[in-house]
């Protein structure tokens, strides 16, 4: 009798299965990296380097894979709408890899110039090579729906009216929450803007622009520390708020030789105005009228991109004290090592300390100048963080609002009588910026608020909620939503 061993795993007629086909390279990384994002909280801009290392993905594949990944974790709010629309079952019972591969599917198909075609066959292979082969039919009939209009045409279908819901329209169109729309609608409303035709503001109109500029992939923006550098050894245009700044070309920045041994970095427009506000601050004389070398502390140091820029200032006579010296400090040994690495071959840094903010190891009066560029909701980088949108919550918000207060009191503890203390935010929230500032002004007498638009005249547009502060804008300024309020300490 033939043995029964030779005809399992045959189909009847004896023809063998058909192997499950390979996923594409560039897809089955982009997956990964939105698994990790779930899974892990991974943040992309961390996580996709080493996968694309893994995956052995370079050029135009490793920037398709980018494109993809950042593409969909922007977008994901509408797609999920779309997605809902053509899912028998709430999509919270869609397996989640495969709602994953979903979501990358309709990117390729409402957003990018990929065949629809291929996007569709390329997403079926990579859910049955990596789920199975009743996934891939369902990935298939459901994207197969998803293919029947374009993005505009889902948009009218599944966002609310915008006549009656303009606010909630706009959520589903630029893919926010809601509650970040309405966030970034109140912050829109207290800093002044261009008036519409009739002399008044149209702050949902500018409120639209703002979410289309969270959608669009930012800029590399190098930035040449003084004394180590300069913008023209950096390949690409010179920014236009920025005298360090520099828009990358193109390319991998850590291939920039000044950047690949420290002496530049990668660093926003808007971080970089942050340090260059806090250097360039007027002082009043200390009360004994004796010389010193000014004393500077970052107060919330980690990556370390700012404490490194305020070194080169500090370090220089581009700096508003030559000679000054810098302590950092950061509470989170991963972040603290950042920075040390951000400072390696500062001259002006005094070190890197590991420490709570909240709890000082100093003297009160000891530093001439404290950035606090405080934790916050990160609401003023989202197209540079993409997935931040979907992970922070109004609980969030709430939590924050403590620490960045007790931060505040303690910075100006920290500096002298006439020092200064430069309060910011990678935020428009009005929560975690003016409301913060004013209630620490009501609670002490000492302090002053200062006038920013002299001290940063570049920051054209750029009138905060309170006056005397900044707030920069995507939509206007092409940097992150950084907030700044720069507050001097009396003999109160």
């Amino acid at each position: 009798m033939a043995d029964p061993r030779a005809r399992r795993g045959r189909r009847p007629g004896g023809r063998p299965p058909r192997p499950r086909p390979e996923a594409d390279a560039p897809r089955r990384a982009a997956l990964d990296v939105l698994v990790a994002v779930r899974v892990d909280d991974a943040y992309t801009n961390l996580v996709l380097p080493s996968v694309l290392r893994a995956h052995g993905l370079t050029g135009r594949d490793a920037a398709f894979t980018t494109e993809l990944v950042s593409g969909t974790l922007r977008r994901r709010g509408t797609y999920d709408a779309v997605l809902a629309a053509c899912v028998d079952r709430p999509l919270a019972k869609v397996q989640a890899k495969v709602l994953d591969a979903l979501r990358l599917g309709t990117h390729q198909l409402l957003s990018m110039r990929v065949p629809a075609h291929a996007a569709l066959s390329s997403t079926v292979d990579l859910v049955r090579s990596t789920v199975g082969p009743g996934a891939a039919g369902f990935a298939n009939a459901v994207l197969r729906r998803v293919s029947e209009h374009d993005l505009a045409g889902w948009v009218r279908r599944v966002a609310p009216d915008p006549t009656t819901d303009p606010r909630g329209f706009l959520a589903v169109a630029h893919s926010h929450p809601r509650w970040v729309v309405d966030q970034l609608g109140a912050s829109l409303a207290r800093s002044p803007g261009a008036p519409g035709p009739d002399g008044v503001a149209d702050v949902d109109a500018e409120l639209e622009r703002l979410l289309a500029a969270d959608n669009d992939p930012p800029a590399v923006v190098l930035v040449a520390r003084p004394g180590r550098s300069v913008p023209a050894e950096l390949p690409g245009e010179p920014t236009g708020l920025s005298p360090f700044g520099v828009v990358l070309a193109g390319g991998d920045p850590g291939e920039v030789p000044a950047v690949a041994e420290g002496r530049a970095g990668v660093q926003d427009e808007g971080s970089q105005l942050v340090a260059l506000a806090l250097a360039r601050a007027v002082l009043a004389a200390p009360a004994d009228g004796a010389p010193r070398t000014e004393r500077w502390l970052d107060l919330c140091a980690g990556p370390g991109g700012k404490s490194a820029l305020l070194a080169a200032l500090a370090g220089t006579e581009s700096g508003a004290a030559a000679g000054a010296r810098l302590l950092a400090v950061e509470r989170q040994e991963h972040r603290a090592r950042l920075v040390r690495r951000a400072l390696a071959g500062a001259d002006a840094a005094l070190g890197v300390v590991t420490a709570d903010g909240t709890v000082p190891a100093w003297d009160p009066g000891t530093f001439d100048r404290v950035l606090v560029d405080v934790p916050c909701t990160g609401l003023g980088a989202l197209r540079r963080r993409p997935e931040s949108r979907w992970r922070r919550t109004e609980g969030d918000l709430a939590g924050l609002l403590p620490l960045q207060r007790a931060l505040l009191d303690r910075a100006l503890d920290a500096v002298r009588p006439g020092g200064v203390v430069l309060y910011s935010t990678c935020s428009p929230v009005l929560a975690e910026t003016a409301d913060v500032v004013a209630a620490v002004l009501s609670e002490r007498g000492d302090v002053d608020l200062v006038d920013l638009a002299p001290v940063l005249p570049e920051a054209r547009d750029a009138a905060g909620p309170l006056p005397g502060t900044l707030q920069l804008w995507p939509h206007r300024h092409r940097t992150d939503a950084m907030f700044m309020a720069l507050l001097r300490r009396g003999d109160g």
